[in-house]
């Protein structure tokens, strides 16, 4: 019997139908034959197939053997050993509750304006514009806020200069697949590429690697992982921000999750809204992700813990090491232990745990393993 050619019709039924898909888009730039698009109407984000032969539910060209869908899924079968193994050399360990990785610093951008503008000390706009100046990468996958901004959109887009990235500095929280803007960096010239994405985009790059998915694979150089839980609708904004607490997206000037949700105001208040209250908000996508910590970036970023202007960092890869000690050397970006910060790391594994729970039992067990809680310190007694 000839080996089995997964191609769309197994996505569509194991991934996109099951819940396990999050809208990385990774299938859609692979796709050689423009028959899947994106639907992000009423916060769908997810791929379908448009080719008029085969349907929604099958192609045409999978039927004559082409697999290049199933291969840039960082959802399909056995993703994450199989990523874990091209990338390290072996599979993660149980306790590697939140991935494999070399180095775990807090790291921040010694410029002052990137650290005015970038998020928990600018360290992300700090490594693209320093990978673009010595030649890294010649363009980044990154957001950026829709029109004017005022909206609060994210819309995936191409960053090619130092202006470019600190236009899409920041943190938003609804959802952009950065990974759609690849499109429009290889018809600008790019062959060098480099990718901001939230954890389930960062595992792409090396998944069409893993897999073999030809010249889009070749073309990522850069891979930057953002730690992250959840993302949520854009509804959220006149559902929640606006009809309960009258904070109206177009006087947003900032936002960050620290706990809570912080929203600052362009009339200089600062507002917080719990978490908890945001939930029923959360993206579709983000249900069953079981992965916080960018598990399979080059570099996974994220402003957890004591300290707002320093980012936690995890060096993963060759790469990733490469760039943070060229950063280091040309004085771009301090660094300090990430045992300086003892909750944060705390905190990633607290998180990473969360994450991995949502993977389904009906999946396969891979992203679930994980080792037993800590013990639970025991209440404090007094004798009389």
């Amino acid at each position: 019997m000839p080996p089995e050619k997964p191609h769309w019709a197994h996505l569509f039924s194991e991934v996109v139908t099951t819940g396990l898909c999050t809208g990385c888009a990774g299938c859609i730039i692979a796709c050689p034959y423009d028959v899947l698009q994106y639907d992000e109407a009423d916060g769908a984000y997810k791929p379908f197939h448009v080719d008029e032969e085969g349907g929604f539910d099958d192609c045409t060209y999978g039927e004559r053997g082409c697999t290049l869908c199933t291969r840039a899924c960082p959802r399909f079968r056995l993703w994450e050993p199989e990523i874990d193994t091209h990338l390290f050399g072996r599979e993660r360990e149980v306790a590697e509750i939140e991935g494999v990785s070399k180095d775990v610093v807090l790291a921040r951008a010694v410029d002052p304006e990137l650290q005015e503008v970038g998020q928990d000390g600018g360290l992300v706009s700090a490594i693209l514009i320093w990978a673009l100046d010595h030649g890294f990468i010649d363009a980044a996958l990154v957001s950026y806020l829709e029109g004017d901004g005022t909206s609060w959109k994210a819309i995936p887009g191409v960053a090619r200069t130092r202006e470019e990235v600190l236009a899409g500095a920041g943190s938003r929280y609804t959802y952009s697949a950065n990974t759609m803007a690849y499109g429009e960096a290889i018809a600008a010239g790019a062959e060098k590429i480099g990718l901001v994405g939230m954890s389930c985009q960062s595992s792409v790059p090396p998944v069409l690697s893993a897999r073999k998915a030809g010249k889009v694979a070749r073309r990522f150089a850069l891979n930057i992982g953002l730690l992250c839980s959840k993302t949520f609708d854009d509804a959220i904004f006149p559902e929640l921000f606006e009809a309960k607490y009258g904070l109206h997206k177009e006087d947003m000037v900032k936002m960050n999750i620290k706990g809570v949700f912080q929203v600052w105001m362009r009339d200089g208040s600062y507002h917080e809204v719990p978490l908890k209250e945001c939930h029923a908000w959360t993206r579709e996508g983000c249900k069953a992700c079981p992965d916080f910590a960018a598990e399979h970036a080059d570099i996974s970023t994220g402003g957890i813990g004591a300290f707002n202007d320093w980012t936690l960092t995890l060096v993963r890869t060759d790469r990733g090491r490469e760039v943070m000690d060229g950063l280091l050397a040309d004085g771009v970006i301090e660094v300090r232990p990430g045992d300086d910060d003892p909750g944060a790391v705390s905190l990633l594994r607290k998180l990473s745990r969360a994450s991995r729970r949502r993977w389904p039992e009906t999946a396969v067990p891979g992203p679930r393993l994980m080792p037993p809680p800590p013990p639970r310190a025991e209440a404090a007694t007094t004798s009389g």
